[in-house]
């Protein structure tokens, strides 16, 4: 397995427009979690203009196929994102 890290960079009227779709996001991100791909995610604050995704799968394709189906990429409120693999040296999981 392999880390991943997806970063979403978001629109100004981000925080205004996220309820209508936060709910689906979330939700998505919940069953990513359950089925052990995605390990940490959250937006970052102040200001909230992006968001960090931390994926442990074997390839990039779940995260591939998160993106396309988020509904804050659908919708507009992503502007960018990118998946980038992420060699961890420190941390609570054995190196493979």
């Amino acid at each position: 397995m392999r880390y991943y890290a997806l970063f979403y960079w978001f629109v100004g009227d981000y925080l205004e427009r996220r309820p209508a779709f936060r709910e689906e996001h979330l939700g998505m991100a919940q069953a990513a979690q359950a089925r052990g791909d995605m390990v940490l995610a959250g937006a970052f604050s102040d200001p909230a203009d992006s968001a960090l995704l931390v994926w442990r799968t074997a390839s990039r394709t779940p995260i591939e196929a998160f993106v396309q189906a988020d509904p804050y990429v659908r919708n507009g409120l992503v502007t960018r994102w990118e998946i980038r693999e992420w060699t961890v040296v420190i941390g609570n999981e054995p190196a493979d």
